[in-house]
């Protein structure tokens, strides 16, 4: 079954999480090694690289960065550029795709959205779909995860 982990600092993301009323597993700070031991889709907010330790601990720990379906990056689309710069960042520095890009905590056809992905995701891992719909792809302006670079070298 595909699961959901996600990451936050300032909350925007835990309410979005729980307007979906989906079950998740929230990447604390304190405890970053968590082991998703099945197929997952990351859910995180644009913060600058250095307030991500505990999302590249959390990738880095065992099958975790293996496991990682798809991302889901949310942000402020009034920064432009840096709209879902994590989750953009991520996508190119591990390659895997960023599935769909939210404002703020979400609205009412965000959380429509992203329980559809859930719900397909899933469907696919028991193969009775080929791929993943990939809503809002926009790539621009990317540099590499400084900390990915630092601890893993070339990932």
């Amino acid at each position: 079954m595909v699961k959901i982990a996600f990451y936050t600092i300032t909350g925007q993301t835990q309410r979005f999480i729980d307007k979906t009323g989906l079950d998740a597993h929230r990447i604390e700070d304190a405890h970053p090694q968590y082991q998703m031991n099945d197929k997952y889709i990351l859910i995180l907010p644009s913060y600058q690289d250095f307030m991500m330790d505990s999302v590249v601990d959390f990738l880095t720990y065992k099958d975790n960065k293996k496991n990682l379906l798809g991302l889901i990056g949310c942000g402020n689309r009034n920064f432009n550029d840096l709209f879902g710069q994590t989750a953009k960042k991520i996508s190119v520095t591990l390659h895997v795709p960023i599935l769909y890009l939210l404002e703020l905590s979400g609205n009412s056809t965000d959380v429509k959205n992203v329980r559809q992905i859930v719900m397909e995701a899933r469907k696919k891992e028991k193969g009775a779909q080929k791929d993943l719909p990939i809503q809002n792809p926009a790539l621009s302006n990317i540099s590499f995860l400084s900390d990915f670079r630092q601890k893993n070298g070339s990932v």
